[in-house]
């Protein structure tokens, strides 16, 4: 074998070799990026989903509580005009338990009554439906009309409230 004739075609070889090697790598490269990408990608789905599962159950949640939120009104407004000489009859317990076992059962689940008599105006949880004339400079819950409820940051319904200047 000629060492002229063989030394070129290996070099050759070589050549091509390191060529088609950088070839793979590059492909190798692109792919790998290709993979994190589409990895990034399932997982901002992932969490998007997430989200949005998360919503819906908070938009439900709120939607039963909002019809049910009547039923408790009323049973507060019956227990306001007890009679005093039936205050510490059975059956009044009896209702005031249901009011408590409801409140607890709201509270389990997430929902918060909006603090009202005694807190600063807030229309982001307040409806105020009067006004009445006071020393101070600041809009003050006077008195609460109608109990207002929050899931988290969203209000379920607003407190309707009088308030004091």
């Amino acid at each position: 074998m000629n060492k002229k004739s063989g030394h070129p075609k290996a070099k050759i070889n070589v050549e091509l070799l390191e060529t088609q090697i950088g070839e793979l790598q590059q492909q190798v490269t692109e792919l790998t990026d290709a993979l994190q990408r589409e990895r990034a990608d399932a997982a901002n789905i992932r969490r998007r989903h997430e989200t949005q599962i998360t919503g819906l159950k908070n938009t439900t949640k709120a939607q039963v509580v909002k019809e049910l939120l009547p039923i408790v009104d009323n049973f507060e407004r019956a227990l306001k005009h007890v009679p005093k000489d039936l205050e510490e009859h059975d059956y009044i317990k009896g209702v005031q338990a249901i009011v408590k076992q409801f409140e607890k059962t709201l509270a389990d689940i997430g929902v918060e009554r909006i603090k009202t008599k005694g807190e600063e105006f807030d229309p982001k949880y307040h409806e105020a439906v009067a006004m009445e004339e006071g020393d101070g400079d600041k809009e003050i819950v006077s008195e609460e009309l109608q109990s207002g409820y929050k899931l988290g940051d969203e209000v379920i319904r607003h407190a309707v409230v009088k308030v004091k200047t």
